[in-house]
């Protein structure tokens, strides 16, 4: 999605990498063991035994069975905000938009593994309404950034026309990402989204 201006990362010491190890290793023993039982009848005490570590230190990693998928939402939606955030200042709203979700797309995984999670989200309607539930916590965390773009002076209630940009390109972004898992990742993310937000806000 073109080439955003990223915020400043700060390079990862030792731990961050031996960390990233362990998430890994145990991501790819639950992801298996989903796609072997099922996401539902998958236990928390199946992965960590399949991965070789108590429960407990599983549970430094990810606070829940859903965490295993749907990763650190928080983090993701604070890089989403300060990449939003980090456009010059001439760029517009969904300019900064879609800097922000460009970020987000490769941030963790490879693209073959954001696919497979994507498709386990989807297709499980906890992990579905988890994954929307803290979404909407990134809509409202953008708002600000968004009202100041528009020239909007923040108030004590968010300006319902940045929250209709917000919700619109959230709105392409879920649409070109369903697309690219129901077409086992054929499609181009990017060109979906831009085609979508296009209609959008051309269309009489």
């Amino acid at each position: 999605m073109g080439n955003p201006s990223p915020p400043p990362q700060t390079p990862p010491t030792l731990w961050d990498r031996s960390r990233q190890v362990a998430v890994a290793a145990i991501l790819d023993t639950a992801l298996r063991l989903f796609a072997e039982r099922g996401y539902d009848e998958t236990t928390i005490a199946q992965i960590a035994k399949e991965a070789g570590i108590s429960q407990r230190s599983l549970f430094r990693y990810f606070g829940t069975k859903e965490d295993l998928v749907c990763g650190d939402q928080e983090a993701l939606g604070e890089l989403l905000r300060k990449t939003v955030d980090a456009q010059p200042a001439d760029a517009s709203p969904w300019d900064a938009l879609r800097a922000g979700f460009s970020a987000i797309l490769g941030a963790d995984h490879t693209p073959e593994r954001v696919l497979q999670i994507s498709t386990l989200i989807l297709n499980t309607p906890s992990l579905r309404a988890r994954s929307l539930e803290k979404r909407l916590r990134w809509q409202a965390a953008l708002v600000p950034a968004v009202e100041a773009r528009m020239g909007i002076p923040h108030g004590p209630l968010p300006d319902p026309r940045a929250l209709a940009v917000i919700a619109t390109a959230f709105a392409c972004f879920d649409t070109a990402t369903e697309l690219w898992v129901r077409t086992a990742g054929t499609t181009d993310v990017t060109a979906t989204y831009d085609q979508a937000l296009t209609a959008v806000r051309t269309t009489p």
